[in-house]
């Protein structure tokens, strides 16, 4: 039990040593009763924080996270989530259609017309959409009303958009059209791919615009590839003539240029930072050799 006492010394001659200060140090034993121990530095005492007065009905708690407590924040779980095949499948083409090079005749469809022009160019679309079934039931019936009644009636040719891709190449070989609205998502590509070369080659104007759905809701289609308008009414020409002007700048005179341009070939975020990587490796090496 005494360890640091056992010796040569009898037990009889082994100093007494009281149980409350058995193997106690020094340093741990209470200061004598009415003397005050001395205070710290100046250096370790911790400094008082000056508080300031808040107001007692908003008072600043701090939460805690604990079993029955406070709710811990909300997470964004977009990247836990399993998205229906479709979403993937969508999103991974348009990946691809990044990184992967783009040939100048499909790349071109990535170049649509600017907001302003397109809601111009709308406004004159819807003006002169085709009727729908309604309106046609209702000529119709109003026509045969009139020749029971055995009057005469006056059938004149209406001007409106014309669609379908067969009779938009049509009208553009025969150069009835005025102008061509080609949409920029159309699926596969190939049924419009040749389209903006046959309409440089007939010095028609032409644009690409957002999107399909778009073009189909002004001819009450689900979608359309192309539109095309053969005629205008006198009181739209002269705010027709500068929206061709402008489209003619962007598209029929741009031709050459866009066609030689290829896209694509946009990696991601990791894979160029690897290459930026290796290339202040390559200059390194360049300036040790210079150097040298």
């Amino acid at each position: 039990k005494f360890g640091r006492f056992r010796g040569t010394l009898p037990r009889a001659a082994r100093p007494h040593i009281p149980l409350n200060t058995r193997a106690v140090p020094q340093s741990y034993t209470m200061p004598p009763k009415g003397k005050k121990p001395a205070p710290a530095p100046a250096a370790v005492r911790p400094q008082a924080t000056p508080k300031t007065a808040g107001n007692p009905l908003f008072e600043k708690k701090a939460k805690i996270f604990g079993i029955g407590q406070s709710l811990p924040p909300r997470k964004p779980l977009n990247r836990y989530v399993k998205w229906p095949k479709y979403v993937r499948l969508q999103r991974a083409r348009r990946v691809l259609q990044k990184r992967l090079k783009v040939p100048p005749a499909i790349n071109q469809f990535g170049k649509t017309l600017d907001k302003n022009l397109a809601t111009n160019l709308f406004k004159i679309l819807m003006k002169y959409r085709p009727e729908d079934d309604a309106q046609k039931k209702e000529r119709l019936t109003a026509q045969a009303e009139a020749e029971a009644a055995g009057k005469e009636v006056e059938t004149k040719k209406p001007v409106v958009v014309k669609f379908g891709i067969n009779h938009i190449t049509y009208l553009v070989e025969q150069g009835k059209a005025q102008l061509v609205c080609i949409a920029h998502d159309v699926d596969p590509i190939e049924l419009v791919i040749w389209l903006p070369a046959l309409c440089r080659q007939m010095n028609v104007p032409y644009c690409i615009v957002k999107g399909k759905a778009r073009l189909g809701a002004v001819v009450h289609k689900k979608t359309a590839t192309a539109l095309a308008l053969t005629a205008i009414k006198n009181e739209d020409k002269m705010e027709f003539s500068k929206l061709v002007e402008a489209i003619k700048g962007s598209y029929n005179d741009r031709y050459e240029a866009t066609n030689r341009k290829w896209g694509g070939g946009i990696m991601g975020v990791k894979s160029q930072a690897k290459t930026k990587a290796k290339q202040r490796i390559i200059n390194k090496e360049l300036l040790a050799r210079e150097k040298i």
